[in-house]
C-alpha cells in the first residue's frame, strides 16, 4: 500500500470518483479530514476485506490464548470461548 493522500472532506466531495479510482487502481488510500482532523479513510475494498480478515485472525488467536491460559488454570469459574467472543464484543459495540 502505497503513502496515502489526505484531503479535506470538501476536496473529497467535489472529487469522490477520483478518490475511489485512486484506492482501487493505485491502491492509494485517502484519509479524509474535517477541520483539521483526520476522520476516515478511503481505501479499495480488497484491502478492506484483507484487514478484516488479519483482524478476525489476530482476534481468534487472542481468544484462543486467553482459553488456554484460563483452561491451564482451571476451569471454575471459567466461560467457554463463545462466551468470551460474544462479551468482547458486546463491549466494542
Amino acid at each position: 500500500m502505497s503513502e496515502p493522500v489526505i484531503a479535506p472532506m470538501a476536496d473529497v466531495r467535489k472529487h469522490l470518483a477520483d478518490v475511489i479510482d485512486r484506492a482501487h487502481r493505485d491502491a492509494i488510500p485517502t484519509i479524509i479530514t474535517r477541520r483539521g482532523k483526520q476522520e476516515a479513510v478511503v481505501i479499495d475494498i480488497d484491502e478492506y476485506k484483507r484487514l478484516r480478515e488479519v483482524a478476525e485472525q489476530a482476534e481468534d488467536a487472542w481468544l484462543n490464548r486467553l482459553a488456554d491460559e484460563a483452561e491451564a488454570e482451571g476451569l471454575e469459574g471459567s466461560v467457554s470461548l463463545e462466551e468470551m467472543a460474544s462479551a468482547l464484543r458486546d463491549q466494542h459495540a
